[in-house]
């Protein structure tokens, strides 16, 4: 069968439209993943870009020729998909969605009680599947149901269900969610919490006018950084387009990175939760490793990435991960991921310190990190190699664990090839600002060398 395999990646299926994922081969999947899994059910929902109706009714067409049940969810968040197969135990569960790649679409799927498919347990072996097939799909005699259902009351109520909203103080707040699916959730949730809200492009359009709901593009978040500082806000929480990702920015308008507030939230959850397992991805400042230690946690890096992210939560039943890109996991939400809760758990935690948001992040502060830097580069692993050669001998340590990761007393660096994008991501930390400096300068030169170029 003719199509382009690229675009099965290790934790879910992801193309340009139309030109690589379009309606035919959406079905062709469905199709081929339902011979493979054999579900009784599957819930499907999609988030707001323009093809993903398109690309949902495809997939919904597939299953049901089967005689497939198909439970259609509509718009919901990439996290609802989630809840859909911990609450519901649908048999499969997928969410169409280009999750921060703009121009492009794709989905995520995972079994019942949210166990995520990924490369390594399904996905690869669908593509396999639909590679060596020269017969068309035979359909049933009697398609399947397709059934509309609206689950965002109970979505919310369970993520409400992890905070005491009566400790909440009433702040003001600051949200942008970009058009995208975080303006879904995010009315309901503010109906139930005190103080003043000053929403930015709530509506939902997957045009996306003002800006796209990616924040950690620096360009995305100026609206919100702005509007924090001029209504003098407590601070700011923005969502990426399908409402998984969750950021924040304190009352100045700077944002909080992800390593911060994995930080932050493992204080939090293990004053309350004594001896617990926290993991966090291999790209996580070493704060994150020194808080989960001082507050009596045991602290496992792991991989970066969703599917085994979750998989190793429940290897070690964690309560808690966090990702340096603003992913956060919690045990009692079926080990997945989820913004919206991320987000209450945050606002909690605030309510209970009493201090501005800049005076509670400056305990976590303690390192100078470079934010992700993205390179292009032709043969990602040749690149990275060679620089592991330049620094061999001189490391106080090196490992393999996701990418390289190069260890000094004073700084380390990340470099890894992305698993979504034809990209290398660079991550340097430092002790002090003049060497984080020196030493990313220092690697741009290294990589520039090798013709990788900046992706601006």
């Amino acid at each position: 069968m003719n199509f382009n395999s690229l675009i099965f990646k290790d934790y879910d299926v992801r193309g340009r439209y139309p030109d690589e994922v379009n309606s035919r081969i959406f079905r062709l999947i469905a199709q081929e993943i339902g011979l493979f899994f054999k579900p009784k059910q599957v819930a499907i929902g999609r988030d707001v870009r323009l093809s993903s109706q398109n690309l949902a009714e495809a997939m919904m067409d597939g299953f049901a020729s089967l005689g497939i049940e198909v439970i259609d969810l509509g718009l919901i968040t990439t996290d609802m998909i989630y809840f859909a197969a911990g609450k519901y135990r649908f048999d499969l569960n997928i969410v169409v969605t280009g999750s921060h790649a703009e121009g492009e679409n794709g989905f995520k799927i995972c079994r019942q009680g949210a166990v995520a498919i990924g490369g390594e347990n399904g996905l690869y072996k669908i593509k396999e599947r639909l590679l060596k097939r020269k017969q068309p799909f035979k359909p049933d005699k009697q398609p399947g149901k397709i059934i509309n259902r609206d689950i965002l009351n109970d979505w919310v109520q369970h993520a409400l269900g992890f905070v005491d909203l009566k400790i909440i103080r009433p702040f003001k707040i600051v949200v942008d969610t970009g058009n995208g699916m975080g303006g879904l959730v995010m009315p309901p949730i503010e109906n139930k919490l005190p103080g003043k809200f000053v929403n930015l492009y709530f509506k939902l359009d997957g045009h996306f006018p003002h800006h796209f709901p990616n924040p950690l593009i620096k360009k995305n978040s100026v609206d919100i950084e702005r509007k924090v500082k001029a209504v003098e806000a407590d601070f700011g929480i923005a969502f990426d387009g399908d409402g998984d990702r969750v950021f924040f920015f304190d009352q100045k308008g700077k944002m909080i990175t992800g390593t911060i507030l994995t930080a932050m939230l493992a204080k939090a959850i293990l004053q309350k939760n004594k001896n617990e397992t926290i993991l966090y991805n291999a790209v996580c400042g070493r704060i994150v490793p020194e808080i989960i230690k001082k507050y009596g946690g045991k602290g496992i890096r792991v991989r970066v990435g969703h599917s085994l992210i979750k998989r190793e939560m429940r290897k070690y039943k964690a309560i808690f991960a966090g990702e340096h890109s603003g992913h956060f996991y919690f045990r009692d939400n079926f080990y997945a991921d989820s913004g919206l809760i991320a987000a209450l758990k945050t606002i909690e935690l605030v309510s209970r310190d009493g201090r501005s948001f800049s005076q509670i992040t400056k305990e976590f502060s303690k390192y100078c990190p470079s934010g992700e830097i993205n390179f292009i580069v032709d043969g990602k692993e040749k690149v990275i190699k060679a620089i592991e050669q330049q620094y061999q001998g001189k490391a106080s340590s090196i490992d393999w664990l996701d990418g390289l990761s190069v260890w000094f007393p004073n700084w380390w660096f990340n470099l890894r090839a992305s698993h979504t994008e034809p990209l290398l991501r660079l991550n340097v930390e430092a002790n002090s600002p003049a060497v984080l400096q020196e030493k990313t300068e220092g690697l741009k030169l290294q990589l520039k060398k090798l013709k990788a170029k900046i992706k601006r």
